[in-house]
């Protein structure tokens, strides 16, 4: 049986923003097996990240602990520094030196010594398959030769993890499968205990052993891929209807129909709650008194309902049993019930139903919504520390 490589107990991250705080990661506590392949999967903003930098002590936790490689990431950063390696999200390699030229700088920069430097590096750079692009100026490499040298140059001083934040960010399908096979060699070759982040669901599938779905800042779950879609026991019949009110009424009629083991609504980016109490309190105004009040003349209140009313859900996913054999019946309902169904289509369980299941939202939707101000924050810490 393996042994447990990383040891997170409690870890948290709270970020100062201005004159409010930010819990990036809240309390989050796993362990890392010898020789896996860990992802972390979630959304921009999600604390994935947050994580991998407070793991590889670039940030300090501001409660609970770690330890890699047996050392503790509060007490013994040095030491954790040794045994792991950093490919970051945003390219760091000096496109005005040569392939080979980056990776002699990184290794004095790890004290590997004069005598063994020229050959760790030709090593680094026939695993990724770039040695007759040594001598060749970064800058005259494309997106996935310039991933594997940064790739090549966090194996330099032959650690026992490689860390990896979204490895595969910004490059075409090609390039991206083509880093994936890199990734598996690394692991299946050479035993490097490998923890990435990604927000692309097939990579997570393609590559992990165990996926951690983190999402503002919590796990959510952490299992295999085979079991996360497991738990979903069925099929997912992904329905849109042309209102929310059309959406609430088939929900109600399908309740109690025979198979389901869950019905999400997939919430929009908008603040349900908030929407939800505006529009109560713009019904209260309407229906109030024995004349019509003021406000029925009023366009620009007519129009804001209009537009909170858009805002609504109007998606649902259904995880049923043999979803095939009965989605014939649940037609049958909406059409007996006067309900107009605009799209459907069925999925076998995949990673994304899985996400929509323990979220209530696609990963899609989140991408971009504040995974901007994240690494804003992220690279003014990381600049503070270098």
């Amino acid at each position: 049986m393996a042994t447990n490589i990383i040891e997170v107990k409690n870890l948290t991250k709270i970020f100062d923003v201005g004159t409010n705080q930010v819990e990036a990661v809240k309390g989050i506590s796993f362990s890392v097996r010898e020789g896996e392949i860990f992802g972390f999967l979630g959304p921009n903003g999600a604390g994935k990240t947050t994580t991998l930098n407070m793991l590889s002590t670039l940030l300090f936790p501001t409660s609970g602990t770690a330890k890699v490689a047996g050392y503790d990431i509060n007490n013994e950063p040095d030491m954790v520094r040794k045994n792991i390696g950093m490919v970051f999200q945003e390219m760091s390699l000096d496109i005005d030196l040569t392939g080979k030229e980056n990776l002699e700088l990184h290794a004095i920069m790890y004290g590997v010594d004069k005598k063994t430097r020229n050959q760790r590096i030709m090593e680094m750079l026939e695993i990724v398959q770039l040695t007759d692009k040594a001598n060749i100026l970064v800058k005259n490499y494309s997106g996935g030769m310039k991933r594997r040298l940064e790739i090549a140059r966090g194996l330099l001083h032959y650690p026992k993890c490689l860390f990896l934040d979204e490895p595969t960010l910004g490059l075409d399908p090609q390039t991206r499968r083509s880093i994936w096979d890199h990734i598996k060699k690394l692991n299946e070759e050479y035993g490097i205990t490998i923890i990435l982040t990604t927000h692309y669901m097939e990579e997570a599938d393609a590559l992990c052993d165990r996926i951690c779905i983190i999402d503002h800042g919590e796990i959510i779950a952490l299992d295999t891929s085979e079991n996360l879609k497991g738990h979903l026991k069925g099929d997912t019949i992904s329905l849109e209807f042309e209102n929310f009110k059309a959406l609430k009424k088939f929900e109600a009629k399908i309740k109690d129909f025979a198979g389901i083991h869950a019905i999400k609504i997939i919430t929009p980016k908008t603040n349900m709650r908030q929407m939800l109490s505006k529009m109560a309190a713009i019904r209260a105004q309407m229906s109030g008194g024995k004349k019509p009040p003021a406000i029925m003349m009023d366009p620009a209140k007519h129009d804001a309902m209009s537009k909170m009313m858009r805002s609504l859900p109007t998606k649902m996913n259904i995880i049923i049993e043999n979803g095939s054999e009965k989605v014939a019946s649940l037609i049958k309902i909406a059409n007996d019930s006067g309900i107009k169904i605009k799209s459907l289509t069925i999925k076998q369980p995949s990673l994304e139903e899985v996400f929509i299941h323990y979220t209530g939202r696609s990963i899609r939707d989140e991408n971009g919504s504040r995974g901007a101000t994240m690494r804003e924050i992220m690279q003014r810490r990381m600049r503070s520390v270098m």
